[in-house]
């Protein structure tokens, strides 16, 4: 693990990232007497504000952001002193000198978190370099999106990488941070139970779904021209399906971990037109609230898909011929990140000529809104058995909340943030990574436009299109 650094710079400080997200982490780290003592914390953005002025923003933003009860004052000020601010127009290199005199000496460590629009990220890359912040002892963390393709994302890479080396530079995506992600890899390599079950042999299928009851909420900027497509399985739903498909890597490091979960990427099927489902919502109702559809909100009519369903193959010795269904959509019914295990049929059920039937085992992980871990067992019912021997499936639950009642709950940005100041890269994404992302998916959108295939209709407040359930 690198040295811990003695600066965190934040860009976009002033923003919703930052004031729901960043701030909020740090308060908890900071809390907990996780964050090195001597560590300072700038931000920076193109809003002009004074070091109290920001201190002000930040106090505010933990009072409305932080879980009720947790807010405590001395803690509060005690991360508030360590706060400056600095204000900066990306386009002006002149003000990349006073970023960097704010900053002070490199040498005594600094980890940049870079929020910006990627049309921003190159000149954002010079300036700093300009300025003296991309030293031997800087390190990088990138916020997506990184690129709109492969093609834009190597560029994006590139203009990274001429001033920060791939082992200082950490591309964040938050679902690694959270909490039943990271148990993803202990349960399949902590239990000698899972893991000789966890192939082709005794697994029928995987669903991994997440499922939005909001819409875009003042994205439409980035969000018609990326879609469900890029903006959720291109990064989020393809770290969840290569944490489960990988195979064991030899040592929990970054390597190891990253070197497993690319051979997956790699080994991705190219889709068909029959394997995906797209949609867009239309005027529907949510929690008895009408709701406008994509179309009506945006002010025009639009191609871009809120609702994504793929059939999905990895073409490899351990998964030959499981479907992974993956699953996304916004103004569904209900809210929910879930990974779905369904296990083979028993070879042969003895309790059939008694009238009784066996389902298969299911193991499913919960990410949200609740991180749970659930398998589903058959079992017998009471009784004498004079009509028959009846079954029925029941939930083995570990609630992590209840089960781990004495550890505070986390967010995400937490364990990143941490990670990054300490220079722990294991649960970042690698440039490999996302260009072997990139690539599978600039397959299927070529793959839909030469078949003309634009998006079904589906009711805000539905489960998607109906076509979506015949995927399988």
């Amino acid at each position: 693990m690198a040295d811990k650094v003695g600066t965190l710079l934040l860009f976009g400080a002033t923003g919703d990232l930052s004031r729901r997200m960043l701030l909020p982490s740090l308060y908890g780290l900071d809390a907990d007497g996780l964050l090195p003592a001597a560590l300072r914390i700038t931000g920076t953005a193109r809003t002009e504000l004074d070091d109290e002025s920001f201190r002000a923003k930040a106090r505010q933003a933990l009072e409305q952001f932080l879980p009720a009860g947790t807010f405590d004052n001395a803690v509060a000020e005690r991360l508030l002193a360590r706060l400056s601010y600095v204000p900066l127009d990306i386009t002006d290199p002149a003000a990349f000198g006073r970023l960097a005199e704010a900053v002070g000496d490199p040498a005594q460590g600094v980890a940049i978190f870079l929020s910006t629009a990627p049309s921003l990220f190159k000149p954002t890359i010079d300036g700093l370099a300009a300025a003296g912040l991309a030293r031997p002892t800087v390190r990088m963390a990138l916020e997506k999106p990184l690129g709109s393709d492969l093609a834009s994302s190597r560029e994006i890479n590139d203009s990274v990488a001429s001033a920060f080396p791939e082992e200082r530079t950490f591309r964040i995506d938050h679902y690694l941070g959270k909490e039943t992600v990271q148990n993803l890899l202990a349960l399949r390599f902590a239990n000698s139970l899972l893991e000789p079950l966890w192939n082709s042999a005794h697994i029928d299928h995987v669903r991994i779904s997440v499922s939005e009851t909001v819409g875009v909420e003042g994205r439409f900027d980035y969000y018609d021209g990326a879609g469900a497509l890029r903006d959720m399985v291109q990064n989020h739903m393809l770290q969840l399906l290569a944490l489960v498909a990988m195979e064991p890597p030899t040592a929990f490091d970054a390597t190891a971990v990253r070197d497993e979960k690319v051979k997956v990427l790699r080994s991705l099927r190219p889709l068909t037109g029959a394997d995906s489902v797209i949609g867009q919502y239309v005027e529907g109702t949510i929690d008895a609230d009408s709701v406008p559809g994509y179309a009506a909100e945006l002010g025009r009519e639009s191609d871009t898909e809120t609702f994504v369903a793929l059939k999905v193959h990895v073409d490899n010795w351990r998964w030959s011929g499981v479907p992974f269904y993956l699953s996304t959509g916004k103004r569904l019914q209900a809210r929910g990140t879930e990974i779905f295990i369904q296990f083979r049929e028993v070879p042969h059920s003895i309790f059939a000529a008694r009238g009784a039937t066996a389902k298969p085992n299911k193991l499913i992980i919960g990410l949200q809104p609740e991180e749970t871990i659930r398998l589903l067992m058959m079992a017998k019912t009471p009784g004498l058995d004079r009509d028959g021997v009846r079954l029925r499936e029941l939930p083995l639950d570990l609630g992590l909340a209840n089960a781990f009642t004495e550890y505070r709950r986390r967010i995400a940005y937490e364990r990143l943030l941490l990670d990054l100041i300490e220079g722990d890269p294991t649960l970042f994404v690698r440039r490999d990574e996302v260009e072997a992302q990139w690539a599978w998916i600039d397959q299927i959108r070529a793959g839909w436009a030469d078949a003309g295939l634009t998006p079904v209709p589906y009711a805000a407040g539905s489960w998607g299109p109906a076509d979506a359930f015949k995927v399988p």
